[in-house]
């Protein structure tokens, strides 16, 4: 079965800056499992899985236009220190912030007495990224996975 929109895949990855070392892998832990078509991974990885079957290794680059954006200057925030949990907080570090979104990944620039300052763009913005991708399973999406538009049970979401 091919990968096409409405199919749920479930696949290992390794993820690296373009000429870079690993920065994130499945490896040792379950597969992902993703409902294609809804916005649940980054496009240009998508794309790169169209068409693909279980089995099929690749690798793949994917540009930070397609991956986590292009970085934008001046696309910070200042924050009460009260919505880290995270005591011992150190510009450069990478926390996670709650927001009425959902949590939103960020970098400490400064820390005040009571403020921190943020860069809210993503850790990967701006970074062309490197795949090695090799494909689990590929199947039909359940009615409630589509409705949902993300993947229950198996790796994916349960409610």
């Amino acid at each position: 079965m091919k990968i096409e929109k409405d199919r749920v895949v479930r696949f290992h990855y390794t993820v690296a800056e373009q000429g870079g070392e690993p920065v994130e892998s499945s490896e040792g832990r379950e597969p992902l499992a993703i409902l294609i078509g809804h916005n649940n991974i980054i496009p240009g990885l998508e794309k790169a899985m169209d068409g693909r079957e279980a089995g099929d290794k690749f690798e793949a680059d994917v540009p930070a236009a397609e991956a986590y954006g292009e970085r934008q200057e001046g696309l910070t925030q200042r924050v009460p220190k009260k919505y880290f949990k995270d005591a011992k907080l150190v510009p450069g570090m990478q926390a996670v912030l709650p927001t009425n979104f959902g949590p939103r990944a960020v970098t400490i620039q400064k820390v005040g007495m009571s403020v921190v300052d943020v860069d809210l763009n993503h850790p990967m913005a701006g970074k062309d990224l490197h795949f090695a991708i090799e494909i689990v399973e590929v199947r039909e999406a359940a009615a409630e996975e589509i409705e949902h538009g993300h993947v229950h049970g198996d790796g994916g979401h349960a409610h």
